[in-house]
């Protein structure tokens, strides 16, 4: 059994930070990851979200080039090479986090971890124990259950950021930061977007004067949105998806 002064759970910017501190301050250290070092922010969450927005920038700058004096003809977008860039992006950060682990000499252990008692952690079947165990294991999103999620037609986050073919319509369901991210992306690149809103106003924990402003940017670029609504069912079966939202009036989509 391996002894350790320190195992960090999760090597997402809380994890694989705090584990790079312990290591300076001279303890012996290691980090358990069940995945990509650097967690759902680096792999599938902030980063590379921001390089699909910046893909989509370029081309909303491409398509009103002549607001800047320009011209530009013939602009198209390629939709896979677009999510290319936005996993390669993601991986080179995380072999830069890869890179952090070995200069700060922290054991890297690869698994599914399951803190036990007596300052131990399972991974796997293999027992490590330390003087101190940090649980840095970050957070999941829920999946709702008038929508359960298949992964082609109802999907999350992941398979927003690696679908194959763009789709022509979306409906966004929640309007936090996550949600108006893929909104816009979508609806940059063309495709038909919906937000459902169950509060009444979208980015609902942002001040109001935000909330505005994004919503009139929004409604301009030709984003649907339906505030004070709610999915309360799909239906999968056939091509797409139908979705019955429900407002003052129920109304099917």
């Amino acid at each position: 059994m391996s002894k350790y002064d320190i195992i960090v759970l999760g090597s997402g910017p809380g994890g694989y930070v705090t584990a790079i501190r312990a290591s300076q301050l001279g303890f012996k250290t290691a980090v358990v990851e069940k995945e990509s070092l650097g967690g759902v922010c680096l792999n599938w969450g902030c980063i590379p979200t921001k390089a699909l927005l910046k893909s989509a920038q370029v081309f909303e700058y491409l398509k009103h080039a002549e607001d800047y004096g320009l011209k530009v003809s013939g602009a198209e977008h390629d939709f896979g090479a677009v999510v290319k860039r936005s996993r390669g992006v993601a991986e080179g950060m995380s072999n830069g986090v890869k890179f952090l682990m070995k200069k700060n000499k922290i054991d890297v252990i690869e698994g599914f971890g399951t803190l036990k008692t007596g300052k131990k952690i399972d991974v796997d079947g293999t027992i490590y124990s330390a003087d101190h165990i940090i649980i840095a294991t970050g957070a999941r999103s829920r999946e709702l259950p008038s929508l359960p999620q298949d992964g082609k037609k109802v999907i999350g986050y992941r398979e927003a950021m690696t679908l194959e073919k763009q789709p022509k319509k979306m409906i966004v369901v929640g309007s936090g930061a996550i949600g108006v991210e893929f909104a816009y992306f979508y609806n940059s690149l063309g495709t038909d977007v919906t937000i459902v809103e169950y509060l009444d106003k979208i980015v609902p924990v942002e001040d109001d004067d935000v909330s505005k402003q994004l919503e009139r940017s929004f409604k301009k670029s030709g984003i649907k949105i339906m505030t004070s609504a709610e999915v309360t069912s799909v239906d999968t079966s056939g091509s797409g998806v139908k979705a019955t939202v429900k407002t003052k009036k129920e109304k099917k989509y």
